[in-house]
């Protein structure tokens, strides 16, 4: 029982730490999804520090409009494809052995092609790459885990930095005779949205048997800002002709599953459901401006392993649903002009590849039970 309680824990500690990018295309779902106190809190003992990094990569070209493909797009080879790889520094200090904050520092790299943005003929290019959004956190323990072993519930409180660059600009072959153009990149590579935003956090987790358990997590990102500013070129219809400039949307993520292990030491398989997207309407403050909404319901199986203080994960969304639902601006558009529907597409991937490393290191807390079990061995150095 003690070799499958530390084996358990460690192993959805890592899973949950693994995937903070996972954008799925032109829906822009910022690397920011999942709950940071799960970067850190799960076994986290007073006084230790957890280290860790997360690389994602993916690769979308699938138009959807609501929930059918636009299969017409890869027979003309018109399809926008967008390439993105992302790695996320993050470091995790335990305060007591229920309450612990998380600093995360994202940087992404990205790719997009298309020939509609350019002179609709020939496929061009147009990237990005930088630091995204900072964010900090904090994740609170319900349950006091000296006595709460099989089952936990943790919640968490965050704050996102605008600290992206949120007006990438690169070169448009959309000028007259092929000329090319400075303009800001398209929304989905702008490494920031332009706006502070504040994160509500919840995970657990619950032993029910010998060899098996279940994980959960949920978060929300509330940006209050309705637009930041940069222009996209698109208008309202006529009469109304206003510009319409980029959203500052929120966006969610709920993820569940169940953790198996293995007969290999240290080697936990996992298998779960993962449900995230762009909401068309925000929480808090107005909804206006250019956004793709949408959600991406994908099956992710994945494994995890540990070995003394080291842990390594991997993961691979698979999409089984994709919809990009009406934003806010279409159906405006259709209050202006009734002759037609407004309904905008969006490209999403079929999968995505997620890869996470941790370190823990720091005084352990001689009393927190959750922690003495994962690093026993590194104990006796």
């Amino acid at each position: 029982m003690k070799i499958f309680t530390k084996t358990f824990f460690f192993a959805s500690l890592i899973l949950l730490t693994a995937f903070q990018a996972n954008a799925q295309g032109c829906v822009a779902i910022r690397q920011m999804g999942s709950c940071s106190g799960a970067s850190g809190s799960m076994l986290l003992g007073k006084g230790q520090f957890q280290v860790g990094t997360n690389y994602r990569y993916f690769r979308s070209f699938r138009h959807f409009k609501g929930n059918v493909e636009q299969k017409e797009r890869l027979e003309k080879h018109t399809e926008v494809i967008n390439l993105s790889h992302a790695i996320d520094l993050n470091v995790t200090y335990g305060l007591t052995d229920r309450l612990s904050v998380t600093a995360i520092l994202p940087f992404a790299f990205n790719d997009r092609s298309s020939l509609y943005e350019h002179d609709k003929v020939n496929r061009y290019h147009t990237q990005s790459s930088g630091l995204a959004d900072i964010r900090v956190s904090a994740s609170y323990w319900l349950l006091d885990p000296h006595k709460h072993h099989k089952a936990n519930l943790a919640m968490g409180l965050g704050v996102k930095a605008p600290s992206g660059n949120y007006k990438v600009t690169d070169g448009f072959h959309s000028g007259e005779n092929g000329a090319i153009q400075i303009k800001p990149v398209d929304q989905s590579i702008q490494l920031g949205d332009g706006g502070w935003a504040v994160s509500l956090e919840a995970q657990g987790y619950w032993q029910f048997a010998p060899k098996f358990g279940l994980f959960g997590n949920a978060f929300y990102l509330s940006n209050p800002r309705e637009t930041n500013g940069v222009a996209t070129g698109r208008k309202l219809p006529a009469p109304n002709n206003t510009p319409i400039d980029m959203s500052v949307p929120d966006q969610f993520q709920v993820r569940m599953g169940a953790s198996w292990v293995s007969p290999l030491q240290h080697l936990q398989l996992l298998l779960g459901l993962r449900y995230e997207g762009v909401t068309v309407h925000d929480l808090i403050g107005g909804s206006n401006g250019f956004r793709r909404p949408g959600y991406v319901v994908s099956t992710e199986p994945g494994l995890s392993w540990y070995r003394n203080n080291f842990g390594l994960s991997f993961s691979m969304p698979i999409a089984l649903i994709r919809n990009r639902t009406q934003s806010y601006t279409d159906k405006l558009s259709e209050e202006i002009d009734h002759s037609k529907t407004y309904h905008g597409d969006a490209a999403f991937a079929d999968y995505s590849f997620n890869l996470g490393l941790v370190y823990r290191f720091g005084k352990k807390s001689v009393s927190a039970p959750i922690s003495a079990p994962v690093f026993k061995d590194a104990e006796k150095h």
